[in-house]
């Protein structure tokens, strides 16, 4: 990709090309870092194989940090937002719980 919009980024070894504008590209390329260093954190455990596995441990962490991290009361934030985080970890749940059921498809998204 030559895009002049495009950041390649590097996340657990693999590199990722990726269309963010100009202005949000430190960010992008800070959120990145930040991922990496989770997902690298949760791969050297050995708890957990795989790097999809890991990345739904790296989002599950991330995600909990952020809720917990917000010290709002419950009517402060937005109940779609909760329960938009709860409809992802239930679906979390049953895609882990799937040992056949087939990858998710990585390119949408």
């Amino acid at each position: 990709m030559s895009n002049g919009n495009s950041v390649t980024v590097q996340i657990l070894d693999k590199e990722y090309s990726i269309i963010c504008p100009q202005e949000e590209r430190t960010n992008l390329i800070s959120a990145a870092r930040y991922l990496d260093g989770k997902m690298r954190e949760i791969r050297s455990s050995g708890k957990v194989i795989g790097a999809d596995r890991i990345a739904v441990m790296a989002a599950l962490n991330i995600t909990h940090d952020l809720l917990h991290k917000q010290n709002l009361p419950d009517m402060q934030v937005g109940g779609s937002t909760r329960e938009q985080v709860r409809d992802l970890l239930e679906k979390v749940d049953l895609a882990l719980a799937g040992e056949g059921a087939p990858a998710p498809d990585a390119s949408r998204g």
